[in-house]
């Protein structure tokens, strides 16, 4: 019976012991869950949709089961304001942010809205892949917010109820929603419209019940948001590369051990080079969309015509932006 029974306490202990170490391995790798947000669709096309799934696809692919990637789209956790406010104070753990509205944070990311900057992607991927962008990214630790990178949106258009933009005269009378930035409104200002900053929720009810003639919104976003129903007019303007930014919030992150950060960064890069090519793949594709659901479209007559108008925005924010970021930039795009 002694036998027995010290065999049988023997087990147990072992039993025990493995219980105990098995349940400090499963809190060493807690799952972490991370509340991604962002503020319009969760469609297949939406460049912020797809930014954000591949980010948690990327994530499970390199660590299955440590991440917990919940989706909040639609303005579901209030607008990009509020959503970098909270990521600053740790209540949300990530967000797909328009470029335009983190400015409004740092006004160094002005920088992507500078009208006409950029020529096509390629040159866009090469600043903000490069020094310029790890310089906008560092800028937001000191302000609780960890930057990823950054996916994009192509670039931006203009759309109106009144009538098609080829020349910059065109704009005249056209009140145009802008995003609220001080830079977007001088911008268009300076190229004849009546820019009109509205946060994105309510821009679809201002088209719709004629609040505004129309917007400055990228082609996926467009087709995404059903904006076809509500406007007539597209024209392919391509005035302002809409740079989005993969965030996270500081306090999520300083969290995760060593590895999980370099998780982290690793699976933001994978997923911010496939959904940029998925955006890129998609754009003629939603075009056609767009014509066949109704909307006239238009190139516009010259570019240089709408640059000459803006050259002054320039001089206004080469400072506020930084002007070694500018530079930096400028002399990039021109080689």
């Amino acid at each position: 019976m002694k036998t027995i029974k010290h065999a049988f306490l023997k087990s147990a202990a072992m039993g025990l012991t493995a219980s105990v170490l098995l349940g400090a391995a499963s809190l060493s790798h807690a799952q972490t869950t991370i509340k991604l947000g962002w503020t319009t669709a969760d469609s297949k096309v939406d460049p912020y949709a797809i930014a954000a799934h591949y980010f948690a696809e990327e994530l499970e692919s390199l660590a299955p089961g440590e991440f917990d990637v919940r989706f909040f789209p639609n303005h579901q956790l209030g607008d990009d304001s509020a959503m970098l406010q909270a990521m600053q104070i740790g209540i949300i753990g990530a967000g797909v942010i328009t470029g335009t509205q983190v400015g409004t944070l740092e006004p160094a990311f002005q920088l992507n809205d500078l009208p006409f900057l950029y020529a096509n992607s390629a040159q866009a991927h090469k600043v903000l892949d490069g020094d310029v962008g790890q310089k906008l990214m560092a800028k937001l630790e000191s302000k609780g917010i960890v930057g990823l990178g950054f996916p994009e949106a192509g670039f931006r258009h203009a759309i109106n109820n009144k009538r098609p933009i080829r020349t910059p005269e065109d704009f005249a009378g056209v009140k145009l929603r802008v995003q609220p930035s001080d830079l977007f409104i001088a911008s268009f200002r300076a190229i004849g419209a009546n820019p009109v900053p509205l946060p994105w929720s309510d821009v679809f009810t201002a088209v719709q019940q004629g609040t505004v003639d129309g917007l400055e919104i990228p082609l996926p976003v467009i087709y995404a948001n059903k904006y076809p129903e509500v406007t007539k007019y597209l024209s392919l303007t391509s005035h302002t590369y809409n740079a989005l930014a993969l965030l996270m919030s500081k306090q999520t992150y300083d969290k995760l051990s060593a590895d999980d950060q370099a998780i982290v960064q690793k699976a933001a890069r994978q997923a911010i080079q496939r959904q940029r090519e998925t955006v890129a793949a998609n754009n003629d594709e939603v075009l056609q969309q767009i014509k066949d659901a109704g909307m006239e479209v238009n190139e516009v007559d010259s570019v240089d015509a709408f640059r000459a108008k803006v050259s002054g925005v320039y001089d206004e924010y080469r400072s506020k932006i930084g002007a070694d970021i500018v530079d930096a930039a400028l002399k990039q795009v021109s080689e």
